[in-house]
């Protein structure tokens, strides 16, 4: 006897200075975001962070990107603080490097298939190996590591018949912030999959990068552990970013201190 799928309730959004982002235990985005590719259509998740808020803020056109997508899970710590400060809400850390391994693993229990979109070649094999270490019983339906260019035309509906034809669950996309997040977008509504714009977590599950000390993940300075890592790539970009995020936030504090909206901490 066949049952009826009863819809799961989208975790609610609220917003973070400009972006709505989605709130919600870890299971629940979890969970949500397997009923997704359950709906066999088109859909797209974001993880936010402080980079993504700012360029948001920045580009309107960004803006309406992440705002669009089915689920913008909170990725980054100063995004909790933020929830916790002007909304009241607890809202645990819903990271993508976290939500990657535990989609994978619900994959293979669940049969269900998964496609890698981005990266290199070198990177998409080593996670093809360790996935299927780890979880030999997963199905990857495809893999495909695009080139440093734009793709013409007819590239992309090569690309995009070719996912299609996999017939696959999810595509996990690392092309990197705006990047993944504008892909996806733009081929919402084509790519007939649950797509996640899950970045470096293609590189820390591969074992190609380490990620930060639990230690410094508990506290927010995954991004200082990065920037260790790669100074001259990420310097420029976290001294603005982080600095950006913290005068907005900063202004809005104080802003909403005068107007009585908001008792100090």
């Amino acid at each position: 006897m066949n049952k009826t799928l009863q819809r799961k309730q989208a975790p609610d959004k609220v917003s973070v200075l400009t972006t709505q982002v989605s709130t919600g235990s870890f299971r629940r985005v979890l969970e949500y975001v397997l009923e997704l590719s359950e709906r066999k259509a088109s859909s797209y998740v974001c993880f936010a962070n402080v980079h993504m808020i700012v360029e948001a803020f920045k580009d309107s056109r960004f803006q309406k990107v992440i705002n669009r997508a089915d689920v913008v899970a909170t990725d980054g710590l100063p995004l909790t603080k933020y929830l916790e400060v002007f909304e009241g809400i607890t809202q645990p850390r819903v990271a993508g490097p976290d939500l990657f391994p535990a989609l994978l693993s619900q994959a293979a229990q669940r049969g269900k298939s998964v496609f890698f979109y981005g990266n290199t070649p070198e990177v998409l094999e080593q996670l093809r190996k360790r996935a299927l270490k780890h979880l030999p019983q997963l199905k990857i339906a495809g893999m495909f590591s695009p080139p440093f260019r734009t793709l013409t035309s007819r590239e992309e509906e090569e690309v995009v018949t070719m996912i299609n034809e996999t017939q696959t669950d999810f595509v996990f996309v690392s092309l990197g912030c705006p990047k993944q997040e504008r892909w996806m977008h733009q081929h919402h509504g084509r790519v007939k999959a649950c797509m996640l714009g899950v970045g470096q977590a293609f590189n820390t599950y591969a074992g190609t990068d380490q990620r930060a000390p639990l230690w410094m993940q508990k506290n927010g300075l995954e991004w200082l552990y990065r920037l260790s890592c790669e100074p001259k790539r990420l310097a420029r970009r976290y001294i603005y970013t982080n600095g950006k995020f913290l005068y907005l936030v900063g202004r809005l504090y104080f802003r909403k201190l005068r107007n009585k909206d908001l008792l100090p901490v």
